[in-house]
């Protein structure tokens, strides 16, 4: 490919040797994204023994993780606005980087807000990462087909996931039953230098994935990738054709913010308490911190029938609402039963889940013009709600003593989304 040809601006389909390489490229970036964003379900059980901390407290690691989006996504529109995708995509992976290495001093102190620090840190790579490959993917092709584009690049993000959970799992949680009674027998100094001993264990694969994560934004920066714009997207700041002058006049993008709200955190929810959720229901901790690895072939298993179903025989609209749908059937599941049948339907929430990020995000930017990367961004700061539910969740596991009934709260969240996808993504649509 040319410097000139790599240099243009895409419209909303790129040329197709362009489409290709950029499809390979934001592919590998969805890669990243999950096996980093997946390790929390591990992270949350660990830190909790290692730190010794509550239910509620252990949830600050979703808290700090998904918080930086909110705090990041306006910030990470503008960085994109000055130096484009692609020297974007390269920084989002130094900040990503210099956040696993915040691991190493959390480690060696076992200081849980270093921890926290190192994961916000990271976190806000990611957002930046989120804030160019999101709207990279839905505009590079045409918007009819985003929904199966993105499904595509879900599947590199839940098979990263189940790689990095099944591989820092064994870092993590080795000889977990007899460390952890060991540990219960222990006081004082030898309680601590145990604990101490358990927090390092992160600080290997950690340095590795900094490494990693270096290496690849060197590729990346050096990579030639179109810059994609909105097929009506104009320096104008004024009105756009439609009569708006701010994303906040758009109704359907205002609840598609909320809409996202709630989806991710019932999302993370969904992953990141099974590993403590599996041991209230008599697991151990081994096979407890590999429920995640279920979920996300789950997931998987849900973007495959997306790729194949949607658009051709079922429209994103109608796989967001059955998926919905579906988030309260399984919800209802999860709460009725116990033991393995619970666990199950818990992991089967992720199955629902799949098609909602695709079903809700086509939806939402749809027809924003101008207003494309702000609503983009405001898109990214519903992620934020991957920090608030799983703390709500905590408190009230806290509260209550019980980790079932507390998934209560991800019953009004899905009806909320079957509502967005039947009458709230129409407020406001501009008619052709």
């Amino acid at each position: 490919m040319s410097t000139t040809t790599a240099s243009k601006p895409a419209t909303s389909a790129a040329k197709p040797t362009n489409y290709k390489q950029a499809m390979f490229v934001i592919g590998s970036m969805f890669f990243i994204l999950g096996f980093v964003t997946w390790l929390n379900s591990l992270l949350i059980p660990f830190l909790k023994q290692a730190c010794e901390l509550t239910d509620f407290v252990a949830y600050f690691v979703a808290f700090a993780f998904y918080i930086s989006y909110f705090v990041m996504a306006i910030p990470s529109s503008m960085i994109l606005k000055k130096i484009g995708f692609t020297k974007g995509m390269s920084l989002s992976l130094i900040v990503m980087a210099i956040g696993a290495l915040i691991f190493v001093p959390a480690a060696q102190t076992r200081s849980y807000p270093i921890f926290l620090a190192g994961l916000f840190t990271t976190a806000a790579g990611m957002t930046l990462l989120q804030a160019a490959v999101n709207p990279y993917i839905t505009i590079i092709g045409p918007i009819e087909s985003a929904a199966q584009r993105m499904s595509i690049m879900g599947i590199c993000n839940k098979l990263a996931g189940m790689i990095g959970i099944f591989v820092l799992s064994l870092f993590l949680f080795k000889d977990s039953e007899a460390l952890s009674a060991k540990i219960a027998t222990l006081s004082g100094a030898e309680k601590e230098l145990e604990l101490d001993l358990l927090a390092s264990r992160v600080i290997v694969p950690y340095i590795i994935m900094a490494a990693v994560l270096i290496v690849l934004a060197v590729v990346v920066r050096k990579s030639s990738l179109p810059e994609p714009a909105a097929d009506d997207e104009t320096v104008d700041h004024g009105p756009d054709p439609f009569g708006r002058t701010s994303a906040f006049q758009i109704p359907y993008l205002v609840l598609g913010v909320l809409c996202l709200f709630l989806y991710v955190g019932v999302e993370v929810l969904a992953i990141d308490s099974l590993t403590l959720y599996g041991e209230s229901q008599g697991l151990t901790k081994e096979i407890a911190s590999k429920l995640g690895i279920f979920s996300l072939i789950a997931f998987t298993a849900g973007y495959l029938i997306g790729v194949a179903l949607v658009p051709k025989v079922v429209s994103q609209k109608t796989a967001f609402v059955i998926c919905a749908v579906l988030g309260i059937v399984f919800t209802i599941g999860a709460l009725l039963t116990s033991g393995n049948v619970s666990i199950g339907f818990m992991v089967a929430l992720s199955f629902a889940h799949s098609l909602m990020w695709p079903g809700i995000w086509p939806l939402a930017i749809n027809k924003l013009g101008k207003f494309t990367k702000f609503g983009s961004a405001l898109l990214i700061m519903g992620i934020a709600g991957g920090a608030i539910l799983p703390i709500v969740y905590g408190a009230m596991a806290d509260a209550m003593g019980d980790r079932q009934l507390p998934y209560i709260i991800m019953i009004p969240c899905y009806l909320f989304m079957v509502y967005y996808a039947l009458s709230g993504s129409k407020k406001g649509l501009p008619q052709d």
